[in-house]
């Protein structure tokens, strides 16, 4: 069969260093040439760190810090990866511990104790000890919490489906601490210590308040929400039966982000794990996203309004939707698809003859398949130095499939927007990611509700939750 004629959308550029509205497709390259996006606007001289770490691993937490502050260069992802040239010199501040007495070591025999299951020790311990620095918060910024693999037997549980990662997480955010997980492997014996500087040094530096850099290219007057829920314990029956609604309120460069969940009273049915609202708690949930959007505008509404979520919108949920949604703003409802059976590979001439390229097809082409679907290739080759670049390595790339709900006009500027926005995940230092971070993050959220046991009704900032 025929298909229609496909685009390419140019790689997003991203904005760094406000005032000079410097411009790189490159997020490291960007920050090593330009500093990031707030580093004039809101500087932030030092970003002071406590710990909560084993009895006597206090040189490890030490030892990091004087890495972060260190010249690394790349031992893998050598198309990518630009030399680490030090915190100070690439961000503008510096990484400070506070004194050891403020921070909080964990002894053995307090950790482990015979006769019960280790996961349940070893997360009262800490989240013990992360009570005690809420009562210092204002002492540091961010908390760092190491995570020796003696220490693994703790980590997870089978039968229960307990994550250490995501209990410390919400434990930190019902405290309003931002907080830093470091695993051994992960991050202290990790073998290429510039991928690692780079990670750290990011995500320190957005858990202190800064922003690295912004999406240039999308146009200021419309915001994005992600829509993602969560089952949670009931801590009185010790069933999942509480369905949280997270609503994510982004900017339209990618940024601004805030959160809200609540427990849904009205769901109209399941498919798996996955509810689809009534139409007043649709209504219900995108009234008080607008109004999370409004509070961070100064009253100020945006023109257009997209929403992306992972399962398509039922009619009473198109409906709530549009029930809150005043009529001048041009609303969307989009669903996107992850996992498709599409694939795609690119042909060349060579020497005369056609045959395919040695590289994937590119990042960012599409082509529509329906009246109101189209296929989008997030991950892809990449012209990075002159040279191809292909995140993943291997494979033939899959595109995800976009669906549309609500809405109307040309395809060019959703897939331009979903593009940028797979580039803004602060959490690691990668060059995109396969979701945009509408949908990055619902997962990341609704992970960790899930050990949430009481939802204060307020927006929560996801910092708390990187």
């Amino acid at each position: 069969m025929e298909f229609p004629a496909y685009k390419v959308i140019p790689e997003p550029k991203l904005t760094f260093e406000a005032l000079s509205n410097a411009q790189d497709i490159h997020p490291l390259k960007g920050l090593k040439n330009f500093h990031p996006y707030s580093s004039q606007l809101n500087p932030i001289q030092k970003i002071r760190i406590a710990a909560i770490y084993p009895d006597g691993t206090y040189p490890v937490i030490e030892n990091l810090v004087r890495e972060l502050h260190a010249v690394h260069k790349p031992q893998e992802r050598p198309n990518y990866l630009e030399e680490f040239t030090g915190i100070e010199a690439i961000f503008k501040t510096k990484v400070e511990l506070v004194p050891e007495n403020i921070s909080i070591s964990l002894k053995a025999e307090n950790v482990f104790k015979a006769g019960i299951e280790p996961y349940i020790t070893l997360s009262e311990g800490i989240s013990s000890a992360i009570r005690e620095m809420a009562k210092k918060r204002f002492e540091f910024d961010v908390l760092v919490i190491y995570l020796p693999e003696f220490w693994s037997a703790g980590f997870t549980d089978a039968e229960t489906g307990f994550d250490l990662h995501d209990f410390i997480k919400a434990t930190t955010a019902m405290q309003s601490i931002a907080s830093q997980v470091l695993r051994e492997g992960s991050s202290i014996k990790y073998k290429c210590r510039c991928s690692v500087m780079w990670r750290l040094s990011i995500a320190l530096y957005v858990k202190a308040g800064g922003i690295p850099w912004k999406l240039s290219s999308i146009d200021q007057n419309s915001a994005f929400i992600g829509i993602s829920y969560a089952t949670r314990l009931n801590s009185n029956t010790n069933q999942f039966d509480f369905t949280t609604c997270c609503s994510q309120v982004f900017d339209a460069d990618g940024t601004g982000l805030e959160f809200v969940a609540y427990d849904a009273a009205e769901i109209d049915h399941r498919i798996g794990e996955n509810p689809f609202l009534s139409r007043a708690e649709m209504r219900k949930l995108m009234a008080r996203s607008l109004d999370l959007y409004q509070r961070k505008h100064s009253g100020k509404r945006p023109t257009r309004l997209i929403v992306h979520k992972n399962t398509h919108f039922t009619q009473n949920e198109i409906d709530g939707a549009f029930d809150a949604i005043p009529a001048n703003i041009n609303l969307e409802l989009l669903q996107i698809v992850q996992d498709s059976n599409w694939r795609g590979i690119k042909y060349i001439d060579r020497n005369g003859a056609r045959g395919p390229d040695n590289f994937p097809l590119n990042r960012g082409l599409y082509f529509q398949i329906g009246p109101q679907e189209v296929l989008l290739w997030t991950q892809g080759n990449v012209v990075l130095n002159n040279k191809n670049f292909f995140k993943e390595g291997k494979n033939i790339p899959a595109p995800i499939l976009i669906k549309r709900f609500a809405g109307d006009g040309g395809w060019d500027r959703n897939c331009q927007a979903i593009l940028g926005l797979t580039k803004m995940n602060w959490n690691h230092d990668a060059l995109y990611d396969r979701l945009p971070v509408t949908l990055g993050y619902a997962h990341s959220l609704a992970t960790t509700i899930k050990r949430m046991n009481k939802l204060i009704n307020k927006p929560y900032e996801f910092k708390y939750f990187m």
